[in-house]
């Protein structure tokens, strides 16, 4: 007990210290919003704005124009899939996705090693715009492709002017050589920002261990940095075939003739025909094959630690 000492004439006052509150009280607690009402907000622009019209897709690929009823069948994939457009127009998406990959694992790969290894001046002004190529639309660097090779471009006016011919000779760039090319020259900083990344973390006592041992320059980019940047070079890869897979305006922009891939497809069917039910199909097609592709980035990313 706690006692006060009064003036002289006075009682005594004792006071009890303040005991736990009475059973069945409990003292005041914040009002706290629950967690689901934070998670409902995105939920529902999610839903909205991605989930409720990708369901739509996949609802029309299974709805026929000669269903009046909107009864569902599979007769519009039957046809898709029959069709010669659309084998070619696969074939040609998984082998230009392949090739353009490819080709930017090794360019960004030599040029990687440059921009690393190799002191030049600028060296480190041209690593930071590797950061700033990534925000450049695609169809950007085809017009820039146009104006080089084009049919009236810098390279053919050249040719033309010093020869006198009435045209030059460069005109691949509406074939697909010339989309090919563009891929690879829009998407080989993908696979050089991994890799000038984990070649910032490569110690350099090991090159100079190596290179003490008497190792040349190639077996030195063979043994010690190759395995190093497997991984960066698998993340970047898989990242460029995703993107590559689903590429429309470089293909657009090019005018490639008889270059037509899935994206393209699904532009034709759609705008072109008004064939919507084969339009779905083709972009269902293209979005499954996208998800296996990301899921297997998303792997090797977390397996690289990007």
């Amino acid at each position: 007990m706690a006692s006060t000492t009064a003036p002289s004439g006075t009682a005594t006052v004792r006071r009890k210290p303040a005991g736990p509150p009475a059973p069945g009280k409990s003292p005041a607690r914040l009002t706290r919003t629950p967690t689901w009402a934070w998670a409902l907000p995105p939920v529902l622009v999610l839903a909205l704005g991605f989930l409720y019209p990708l369901a739509l897709v996949v609802r029309q690929s299974f709805t026929p124009e000669s269903l009046e009823d909107g009864g569902a069948s599979l007769t519009p994939y039957t046809e898709v899939f029959a069709s010669t457009a659309f084998r070619e127009a696969l074939t040609t998406t998984v082998w230009l996705a392949a090739g353009a990959t490819v080709g930017c694992l090794v360019l960004g790969f030599v040029l990687a090693l440059v921009i690393a290894f190799v002191p030049f001046p600028g060296g480190k002004a041209v690593a930071r715009f590797i950061d700033v190529f990534l925000s450049f639309p695609s169809f950007l660097i085809t017009l820039a492709l146009l104006f080089i090779y084009g049919s009236v471009g810098m390279a053919n006016g050249a040719w033309t002017g010093v020869t006198g011919a009435a045209e030059g000779p460069f005109h691949f760039l509406t074939t697909p050589w010339g989309v090919l090319l563009a891929e690879i020259t829009y998407f080989t900083p993908f696979v050089m920002r991994p890799l000038l990344a984990a070649f910032s973390q490569l110690e350099t006592a090991q090159l100079e261990v190596a290179s003490s041992l008497g190792a040349g320059p190639v077996r030195i980019v063979r043994q010690v940095i190759l395995p190093e940047a497997l991984p960066a070079l698998a993340a970047g890869g898989s990242l460029v075939l995703v993107l590559c897979l689903n590429e429309f305006g470089i293909v657009l922009f090019t005018g490639a003739k008889g270059v037509t891939t899935l994206p393209m497809l699904v532009y034709s069917k759609a705008i072109l025909e008004s064939d919507y039910p084969a339009a779905c199909v083709v972009a269902v097609v293209n979005i499954v094959l996208s998800v296996g592709l990301y899921s297997l980035y998303r792997v090797v990313s977390r397996r690289a630690g990007a």
